[in-house]
């Protein structure tokens, strides 16, 4: 059995092999059906438009091999690249802020200290790549500049794509596009949906909306992670992985299907709890389990098990938690 997982993170002390084997020897033949499917549609070009059929596809998950090419697309990032020659160079040849950079170093070797590829002993160390994303970006993007979290998720584009260039334009696609102001030093966006998701609970789980009330257990403790690192260090990398083929194709609303689909599928667990730590604790244990690992049948589920979910309804209610927010500030 391998310690190291293909993408260089170390395998926990506990980590259960059996049940891993048994649902990848079944998840390889998936993959390998995709492959095939998406070899065929792309016929050996580096563009598709988007469709109904890619969108069926993206679903179904995106071959490793061409994650990057697809990530890239799909999410414009391809297209402000080639708009823009030469300057994520620039950037990083530029004048620098000082106060910025000192922020990036100091979180250089917290980020993924169980990954071998970002160890200080690694050729090449990745932690070189990860420092220039996060500084080109910071001085791109000056009203976001450098997050806790950020590296954690600039990290798995460098894994994915093993190309500087095009994981800092995938960066800008998340952070400018993607995720409604979730990295701004005052993180309005962040915080408005983490009231969004316990909007939809209220709505979609209400026994669980009841009880987190009844506790005085406010959203932000159990789900903040969820929505920093997009799942990072939260899930299975092969699912986190597969959330994200669907996040960059279809936009925000996939982190709050994954949520929703987490809650609604371990409720009466949830309601077990009996007190604050409780609950906090039964957050934690439904992030782990085959349930997460069966990344196939998972991310059939989180199109399914929530119900209907558009992106007007998560407008309105973010214009509603929104005010409130900037209310009570």
């Amino acid at each position: 059995f391998h310690r190291v997982d293909p993408y260089g993170f170390e395998r926990p002390e506990d980590f259960d092999y059996a049940s891993y084997e048994a649902f990848f020897s079944r998840y390889l033949v998936v993959l390998t059906r995709r492959a095939i499917k998406w070899s065929k549609l792309l016929k050996g070009k580096n563009s598709i438009q988007k469709s109904l059929k890619v969108k069926r596809y993206i679903r179904k998950g995106i071959p490793n091999e061409h994650r990057a090419l697809i990530w890239m697309i799909v999410s414009g990032a391809q297209t402000n690249m080639e708009e823009n020659p030469g300057y994520y160079h620039r950037l990083l040849e530029g004048e620098k802020n000082d106060k910025l950079v000192e922020a990036i170093k100091t979180d250089m070797n917290r980020t993924f200290p169980d990954n071998v590829k970002f160890r200080k002993t690694a050729d090449p160390c990745l932690q070189h790549t990860l420092y220039n994303v996060l500084v080109a970006y910071g001085h791109h993007n000056k009203a976001v500049g450098y997050c806790q979290g950020m590296n954690f998720i600039a990290g798995y584009l460098i894994l994915i794509t093993k190309n500087e260039e095009e994981s800092f334009w995938l960066l800008d696609a998340l952070i400018g596009r993607i995720l409604p102001d979730y990295y701004s030093p005052a993180m309005l966006g962040l915080k408005t949906d983490q009231e969004v998701l316990g909007e939809l609970v209220k709505m979609k789980v209400p026994a669980v909306a009841e009880l987190m009330e009844r506790h005085g257990v406010m959203w932000t403790l159990v789900v903040s992670r969820w929505f920093i690192c997009l799942f990072i260090d939260i899930l299975p990398v092969e699912t986190v992985l597969r959330i994200w083929d669907c996040l960059f194709y279809e936009g925000s609303k996939i982190i709050f299907r994954v949520a929703l689909t987490l809650i609604k599928q371990h409720q009466a667990f949830i309601l077990e709890a009996t007190n604050f730590p409780d609950i906090c604790d039964k957050f934690k244990q439904i992030t782990k389990g085959t349930f997460v690992t069966e990344c196939h049948s998972f991310m059939e589920k989180i199109f399914t098990d929530p119900g209907s979910l558009s992106m007007s309804t998560i407008n309105k209610l973010r214009e509603t938690c929104r005010e409130k927010l900037l209310f009570q500030g």
